[in-house]
């Protein structure tokens, strides 16, 4: 996907803040569209398509977690979270609720269009060619690289952009432990405890589609003091 051809759903309830940010996404080549609450931004959802979701948390009614965990339910378009909350806790929330980033207030502009489009690189493209596909065996389950899809017997499971990141990165060193500070470099994410942990919280979801019992992974491994490692059939 080319960046600049996206189009971005701002979801804020302060009309200052969603018009600035829209004014400057739409200067950086985005297409852009506006949502006051979460009621305002399923309206938006229900006809149209949108390339990645920039919601603030912190909204009256239902809560950008809450239409996190909604949107989850039936789409993986990717979620950038807006939140005042600067606590780690606060930012697994997010993520567990299906989130692929977050970004604690107050931020710098340039911080947010850098965050959004390195999500949207993570975002798999469409291969348009007929490809012969590569694919991993994971017990009732199958990860086709080339695609970026997951498998279980002829139902498809829905990915988020960072769970399908991380199946490549995995599927690019199949048998091979890849550290969590690895892992949060090739991710594109700033270094640090609290976005190790983030990664934490990303195997526990990945863990959860691909392992019979996520609580004692066959294919997903952990391994001591080295991190994590896939080991398909």
């Amino acid at each position: 996907m080319n960046d600049v051809d996206a189009h971005l759903l701002i979801v804020d309830d302060d009309e200052r803040i969603r018009m600035l940010l829209q004014k400057f996404l739409m200067r950086a080549g985005f297409l852009v569209s506006g949502a006051r609450d979460a009621a305002h931004a399923r309206r938006l959802l229900a006809g149209l398509d949108f390339d990645l979701i920039v919601m603030d948390v912190m909204m009256p009614g239902e809560t950008g977690i809450d239409l996190t965990r909604s949107v989850r339910e039936t789409s993986q378009v990717p979620i950038l979270l807006l939140t005042a909350r600067g606590e780690t806790e606060d930012r697994i929330v997010g993520l567990e609720a299906g989130a692929d980033d977050y970004l604690a207030k107050p931020f710098e502009p340039k911080e947010l269009l850098l965050r959004i489009n390195a999500i949207l690189r993570r975002v798999p493209e469409v291969v348009a060619e007929q490809i012969r596909p590569k694919v991993l065996g994971l017990g009732a389950f199958s990860y086709d690289i080339e695609r970026g899809e997951l498998w279980q017997g002829e139902v498809p499971i829905r990915l988020t952009a960072t769970e399908n990141q991380l199946m490549k990165i995995f599927s690019a060193a199949v048998g091979e432990a890849i550290s969590r500070v690895t892992l949060v470099e090739e991710l594109g994410r700033d270094r640090g405890q609290a976005q190790e942990r983030a990664i934490d919280v990303q195997i526990t979801r990945l863990r959860r589609k691909i392992e019979r019992d996520p609580k004692q992974p066959r294919y997903l491994q952990t391994v001591r003091g080295a991190g994590y490692m896939l080991a398909p059939d």
